[in-house]
């Protein structure tokens, strides 16, 4: 996969780092894209990796959430943001696409009302050269903060799917965890 490694991708870091932790496998193809089935902290959950081009993955996110979500509230959509510093994570219930071009195509179909897992990738772009900067690769000295940000993510995942949105924006949204 020519992008597995780049900013842009860091949503399926934090998916692939999940299901490494709960052992569950997303390798089962359908609905555009892989996806597994399993169990966090005791809950049923469906991993699903869209594998349209970012900007068209609501199609995917749609045609799975069909077939899998009973409500909305269900769903979590794990995105780069890079109008977030590295090592920043931000978990909102709702809310606008803040100029990612694949969360507004979730956006377009499945509306607003969706918890979204905003992950920072910095801003070390000019402008024009976003598309350039969010298809790099993470330079050697941000890997191991990467790595932490990538374990903040789970942990918020996990508070997310035990405790709720309001205490994991309350516990990640800072920052701060709620180990």
């Amino acid at each position: 996969m020519r992008y597995r490694n780049t900013r842009h991708n860091v949503g399926f870091k934090v998916l692939s780092k999940i299901a490494a932790k709960y052992r569950i496998s997303i390798k089962r193809k359908g609905f555009s894209g892989t996806y597994g089935a399993g169990k966090i902290i005791g809950k049923e959950v469906i991993l699903f990796e869209p594998l349209t081009y970012m900007n068209l993955s609501g199609a995917a996110v749609q045609a799975a959430g069909a077939n899998w979500l009973e409500k909305r509230e269900d769903l979590l959509v794990v995105s780069d943001d890079v109008n977030l510093p590295l090592g920043s994570i931000r978990i909102r219930e709702k809310g606008s696409s803040g100029g990612h071009n694949g969360l507004q195509s979730v956006i377009d179909r499945m509306g607003e009302d969706f918890a979204r897992l905003r992950v920072g990738v910095g801003a070390g772009h000019e402008a024009g050269e976003m598309a350039d900067y969010v298809l790099s690769s993470f330079p050697r000295k941000d890997r191991a903060l990467l790595e932490e940000t990538l374990d903040r993510a789970v942990k918020c995942i996990e508070v997310w799917l035990d405790r709720g949105i309001k205490k994991a924006m309350a516990g990640y949204n800072k920052n701060i965890s709620l180990e």
